[in-house]
């Protein structure tokens, strides 16, 4: 089922295009990576994706009726973000902010109730943070607190996971069962998942499906058996590529 379509659409920034007619149909169940240069605007795709970013020519179809149709508060039940960069202006404690992921489902004047409550506790365990539930996120590292980023979009829960660069500063265990969590959840429950990443390899272990940007607004997009050759991420990334054969899947590192 297509839960999200873009119909051609282009997007640029400061006159350089990002990707110039994109149509793809991402459907339940799938996990897109998408990979590029530094700068070749994956993080304003991914805006655009749940309308942070409106300057776009195209259609981005939400369940089949139009992104621009959607009041903000329910975009936010069908889709969570998490943001490459997080701000805490005020203290606040790891399980307050985790808790916030709910927020989109509480109507004014109500309060958390017992479910949502669990919700936030179940996530803290996944991202195993809940030594640290009452510690204040102004007092975590970086790997900490991208966790909590994560666990609050795992409270949220919406039908469209969008991470961008979501093993950004984390030990290498976290990385991968973390990943591994997204992939599982979104495969089993009919969700999407949709991850900026920089590492080809967790793109090849994690994803069933790959967007590649080349910087000049074409892109790749299919199964990742289709698109995932040393030629692709050559033109990808304007390095050559070495691919290597392993028991489990082709290895790929810079020549």
């Amino acid at each position: 089922m297509s839960l999200l379509c873009v119909q051609n659409l282009s997007l640029s920034i400061a006159n350089k295009k990002v990707c110039d007619s994109l149509n793809i149909e991402f459907e339940a169940g799938q996990s897109w990576g998408v990979l590029g240069r530094n700068g070749v605007g994956k993080t304003t795709l991914l805006h655009s994706l749940c309308h942070l970013r409106t300057e776009y020519s195209g259609d981005i179809m939400l369940q089949d009726k139009n992104l621009q149709q959607y009041k903000r508060s329910d975009i936010a039940k069908l889709m969570g973000i998490q943001l490459q960069h997080n701000e805490d202006p005020f203290p606040s404690s790891v399980f307050d902010t985790v808790l916030t992921g709910r927020h989109p489902y509480i109507a004014n004047w109500q309060w958390e109730n017992e479910a949502d409550i669990c919700k936030a506790k179940a996530a803290l365990d996944i991202v195993e943070m809940t030594e640290l539930a009452e510690r204040s996120v102004n007092q975590l590292s970086g790997g900490e607190r991208q966790r909590v980023s994560l666990a609050t979009l795992i409270t949220q829960d919406p039908k469209i996971f969008l991470l961008d660069e979501p093993n950004s500063h984390l030990d290498l265990n976290y990385q991968i069962s973390l990943l591994d969590h997204f992939t599982s959840y979104s495969r089993t429950n009919e969700r999407l998942l949709i991850m900026n990443l920089h590492d080809i390899n967790l793109a090849s272990r994690f994803c069933s499906h790959l967007l590649l940007l080349t910087g000049d607004g074409h892109y790749l997009a299919g199964p990742v058996e289709n698109i995932l050759t040393a030629d692709n991420l050559e033109l990808t990334f304007r390095h050559p590529i070495e691919q290597i054969q392993s028991p489990d899947r082709n290895i790929y590192l810079p020549a």
